[in-house]
């Protein structure tokens, strides 16, 4: 290349550079503006709107991404600009201003939908980030409670404890996960057998819809209410917070946690629990954990190798004292060979620590720590099964298992309470004849594409090995277990074929109606993400210009 030439393309480099960043400081200023005209003072504006150029830029979006596969990395997009409302009616005008500028709109409550959908993006985008609104409200005369979307379920907990011991929530195990993603999505935890999911315990919501609305139940109507309650929230709208029902838990629950190996029956035992796990006492959830570990050589004999086999773990809840939980699992699980010893006896609070791995020192206060667990890499899936996989079908999965080496599968048992509700109650529709659900496991921590690769092809590889034993037409799916393998959206001209493929795993027939409710309350498709509900008749109207695209 000449002199001249090498001149010309350095100048152009910079002129592009030079107008792409014109180009991102005009719309964050054009995005202050408009907020001002939103009756949002600047001394507020100034607060909860970042930029890229902002000091604190990085550490707000670093702060709530749970999977290492989306932080701090080059390939991945991130936001225009982050905006961290501290009053309801902040999220309404953001709302607005985020559809006059032409850019795509990302709800982050906790951060843990597993595909990294609530702050990143294909397109140039704005992340509304919900973590200052976390007020709870406790009624325990009327066992209720208002949760904001920005509350985690630790501090849902929490304040529950803090004014009743014997009143708690059917909801998950982490207590890092947002309110707002988990409850829109469904929202299972050890209660789901006697109570049912956390959508069926919720009365009322307030959303921000796409003309920057507060709506409340009755302004919604149940047709958008029914969608929250399962549909992902986030199609529809902005949850400011849900309206719940609190359940009451006895004064004594009892806690345990078992290990089999192979070599201790081990498949017996979890041919036992298929049986039984979805039908015995309602009061009783018990989960399973099966992962390949590596046996080490305990005698020590000179020459011999540590070997690999399967070990299953058994978690449980028990809403009663350990002696009737001792009694019912002899009856109804022998093969367990639970002992007296193995069963501890707490209030509902402390096991929500053992749950969550805390040791049994820690103190309910825990339970207020936003961070979490430490960063690792991880992929999840999910299927649901409907009939016991037979012991010689077990063995095999097993040994597929130890021959990949790194995927583990966590076995939730169903029915009781979730066998009485309608699959159309809510949009989630995994109901009657679930035996269990099964979310499939993959973390790992070493960096680059390779190790990458490597672990997305062994949870690919079983997922495809589990195909003859999982439910069918559809391949059932759990929304909150989010999974792009099984179709995405371009938001595109056939946006709504594109949704069906993955929405019918995630809804079953519930997706139907959920189209005629996007329809409804967003024809113009404006709250979308890589997996969202699509309208009946899809036109683009979005407008990504390659003028934005260029921008980022």
């Amino acid at each position: 290349m000449s002199s001249s030439c090498l001149v010309l393309f350095l100048h152009f480099l910079f002129l592009l550079k030079f107008s792409s960043l014109s180009d991102a400081s005009s719309v964050y200023d054009s995005f202050i503006n408009c907020l001002s005209t939103k009756s949002i003072p600047q001394s507020e504006i100034s607060k909860i709107v970042y930029s890229p150029n902002n000091l604190s830029f990085n550490s707000i979006l670093q702060a709530y991404i749970r999977n290492r596969r989306f932080f701090n990395s080059s390939t991945v997009s991130k936001p225009a600009i982050i905006v961290t409302p501290t009053e309801e009616s902040h999220v309404a005008g953001i709302v607005l201003c985020t559809k006059e500028t032409n850019l795509q709109l990302k709800i982050r409550s906790g951060g843990h939908d597993y595909e990294g959908f609530s702050y990143t993006s294909d397109v140039p985008f704005i992340m509304l980030d919900m973590f200052n609104l976390r007020a709870i409200s406790i009624d325990v005369n009327d066992e209720t409670a208002w949760v904001q979307a920005g509350a985690t379920l630790g501090e849902l907990y929490y304040n529950i404890w803090m004014k009743s011991e014997v009143l708690g929530f059917p909801a998950g195990v982490c207590p890092t996960v947002g309110i707002g993603g988990h409850v829109s999505g469904g929202g299972y935890g050890n209660m789901l057998r006697k109570f049912g999911l956390s959508v069926d315990n919720v009365l009322d919501a307030r959303l921000v819809d796409v003309n920057g609305r507060i709506l409340d139940r009755k302004s919604m109507g149940e047709d958008v209410f029914w969608a929250i309650k399962g549909g992902g929230g986030a199609s529809f709208g902005v949850i400011l917070a849900f309206k719940i029902q609190l359940v009451q838990v006895p004064q004594t629950v009892t806690y345990f946690r078992v290990e089999r190996f192979l070599d201790q029956n081990a498949t017996d035992i979890v041919v036992q629990w298929q049986n039984v796990a979805s039908k015995i006492d309602n009061n009783l959830f018990i989960r399973l954990l099966i992962q390949p570990v590596t046996a080490k050589n305990k005698e020590k004999v000179e020459g011999a190798e540590d070997t690999k086999t399967i070990r299953a773990t058994f978690i449980a809840l028990f809403l009663g004292d350990s002696s009737t939980l001792m009694s019912l699992v002899s009856k109804e699980f022998p093969a367990l060979g639970l002992t007296k010893k193995d069963c501890f006896q707490m209030r509902w609070i402390d096991s929500i620590l053992l749950w969550a791995n805390f040791d049994n020192t820690a103190r309910p206060e825990a339970l207020l720590n936003r961070t979490g667990d430490s960063l690792v890499f991880l992929k999840r899936k999910s299927d649901y099964v409907l009939e016991p996989i037979p012991k010689d079908k077990l063995e095999s999965i097993f040994q597929k298992m130890i021959s990949l080496g790194k995927v583990g599968l966590v076995f939730n048992p169903y029915g009781g309470r979730m066998n009485e509700i309608p699959e159309d109650e809510t949009p989630f529709p995994h109901r009657a004849g679930i035996i269990f659900k099964i979310q499939y496991s993959a973390n790992w921590n070493e960096s680059g594409l390779v190790a990458e690769k490597d672990y997305l092809s062994q949870i690919r590889d079983l997922y495809s090995y589990m195909t003859p034993f999982v439910s069918k037409n559809p391949r059932q799916a759990y929304l909150n277990y989010r999974d792009l393998d099984i179709g995405t959206n371009d938001q595109g001209p056939h946006s709504l074929e594109e949704g069906r493929i993955y929405g019918t795993k995630y809804f079953k027939n519930n997706f139907n109606r959920l189209v005629k409710v996007k329809s409804m309350a967003d024809p113009q498709n404006f709250f979308k993400n890589e997996q969202s509900i699509p309208t009946q008749t899809h036109s683009i109207h979005a407008k990504w210009t390659i003028k934005y695209r260029r921008m980022f």
